[in-house]
């Protein structure tokens, strides 16, 4: 067990040091940066986050997405590397639950990132997002996780509506999109999942102990853009579901 814990030693360090740089490109480029410097600077950290972890990057149908303008992603969610997996592929807004917020270190750096933070227990809120996110959409690609919580990452939970408000008002494009973490035999892999009373350094340790993880983002076409938030929502949840199912 001692060999165990000596072998994490030097990744959990390289996390430590890597979230210290993360930090300090948030200080001190962040507030000068162009809008494209941000995001190869969010992009690259990333990517080698990803690094530290073993984890590689798979994107599947990426032909689906526009090359530019704004778009909404609904994606099923696993674990907050979740958001770091995208990020390496497509450096975009995300809606968050707001105790992501409060996480020591993450959660300032998800405010800086320009994340929005939904109260999950209040339908009001939930409606207030959506109206910011009718501002946003137009000019930039938000991802939502409509679950509202995560899984396992081999189910797939109803996608709750509010925030497909947004979509249905601006008509844009709504985009389903899996998440499936592979172990090394390219079998499912419940290694990332940070579900229950887990906690950050949990799953940290966790997915330091795990070996070959490939995370896939897997892309559905967008149906047509005069659906209700109702219909975009089953769409997408039915889709993302029957993507999660036909690799299981």
């Amino acid at each position: 067990m001692a060999d165990s814990s000596r072998l994490l030693l030097w990744p959990a360090l390289h996390i430590i040091f890597h979230v210290i740089k993360g930090a300090l490109i948030l200080i001190t480029i962040f507030p000068f940066a162009q809008e494209a410097t941000k995001k190869r600077h969010i992009q690259s950290w990333s990517k080698q986050l990803l690094s530290i972890f073993g984890i590689k990057l798979k994107a599947i149908n990426i032909e689906y997405l526009p090359r530019s303008g704004g778009y909404l992603i609904a994606a099923n969610h696993i674990s907050w590397i979740d958001i770091a997996s995208i990020h390496s592929f497509l450096p975009c807004r995300f809606v968050a639950k707001s105790e992501v917020a409060g996480w020591p270190v993450f959660g300032w750096m998800a405010r800086q990132t320009r994340t929005l933070f939904i109260r999950r227990d209040n339908k009001r809120h939930g409606k207030e997002i959506a109206k910011q996110l009718e501002d946003l959409l137009p000019k930039e690609p938000i991802c939502i996780f409509p679950e509202g919580t995560s899984t396992a990452g081999d189910q797939v939970l109803p996608f709750k509506t509010n925030l497909f408000e947004s979509a249905a008002q601006t008509h844009v494009q709504t985009f389903p999109m899996a998440i499936r973490y592979r172990n090394a035999n390219q079998e499912y892999s419940d290694a990332t999942a940070f579900i229950g009373d887990m906690t950050l350094i949990d799953s940290i340790t966790k997915m330091l102990r795990a070996k070959a993880i490939t995370v896939e983002l897997i892309f559905a076409p967008s149906p047509a853009t005069d659906m209700d938030r109702k219909d975009l929502a089953l769409y997408c949840e039915t889709q993302v579901r029957s993507m999660i199912e036909a690799r299981s």
